[in-house]
């Protein structure tokens, strides 16, 4: 669970008053009146996120029907909370997405040709997952090493055995390469075999994550970082998406709490 982790939404989050100028001099009837779509969806979105869990299909919110008001609004409304990232796309589109103060619920922008928003309420954003399924490979060779290796080997044998053996509902292998003797030829090899692959996020809750997925399939280098930007705990997790990215159960119920008394306050 993350909630709790980082500020309060009210201190995280642009109220709708501090989005838009214009929104402060609108009293409760006027501000319904100019945006009956957003109000819509965020009280649709509220209901919706108190009944998701972890486990069920993530379901998505359209913004195609809301004005630039309206959009300004909800942007306003759910802030920006602790996980970001992107996702690389065959053919050089990029993903956005970020995940709102209220955790569970994400904001998705793709860029391709044209330009398509959305926002998604489950664990993580779908298209995170399919990148992590789709665009990375089951299984890898180890080569040779260079000369003046020394601990590469074991550690890829490692990675690729759990790799193999792991399958959705075992629990994610950790390998933490900050307590092993690892040279700099070591790192340089063992990058050059599993690759980066297709997705990198960054959570910030009381520090700094940063979970990138490599070239291999439920391989993911998760990376902490203190205040100084200076890594204090270097692991590649094996297993599904990082726990550290993903919202819980418990973040969904906290979610839908926030939000409608959010909605409460501003539009009742």
């Amino acid at each position: 669970m993350r909630t709790g982790k980082s500020p309060s939404a009210a201190g995280h989050s642009r109220s709708a008053a501090g989005a838009l100028p214009e929104l402060a001099k609108l009293d409760v009837a006027e501000l319904a009146k100019s945006c009956p779509n957003a109000i819509e969806l965020l009280s649709n979105i509220a209901e919706a996120i108190a009944s998701q869990k972890v486990d069920a299909p993530t379901r998505l919110f359209r913004l195609d029907d809301l004005n630039h008001l309206e959009r300004e609004l909800v942007a306003g409304i759910i802030g920006e909370g602790e996980v970001a990232g992107v996702v690389a796309l065959p053919g050089g589109s990029l993903v956005q997405i970020r995940e709102a103060v209220f955790a569970g619920l994400w904001r998705v922008r793709i860029q391709t040709d044209s330009f398509h928003e959305y926002l998604e309420i489950g664990a993580i954003p779908e298209i995170v997952k399919r990148a992590a399924a789709d665009l990375t490979i089951a299984d890898f060779k180890i080569g040779q090493p260079p000369q003046g290796a020394m601990n590469v080997l074991p550690v890829l044998a490692e990675i690729r055995a759990r790799a193999l053996a792991w399958r959705p509902g075992m629990p994610s292998g950790i390998i933490n390469l900050t307590l092993l003797p690892m040279s700099p030829i070591d790192m340089s090899f063992l990058q050059e075999t599993i690759r980066n692959g297709p997705i990198q996020l960054i959570s910030r809750g009381y520090g700094t994550c940063r979970v990138l997925a490599t070239g291999i399939r439920n391989v993911w280098s998760v990376q902490f970082f203190n205040a100084m930007d200076t890594i204090i705990l270097d692991t590649f997790e094996v297993g599904g998406m990082p726990t550290v990215a993903v919202a819980a159960d418990e973040d969904f119920e906290d979610s839908a709490e926030r939000l409608r008394e959010t909605i409460e306050a501003y539009f009742k």
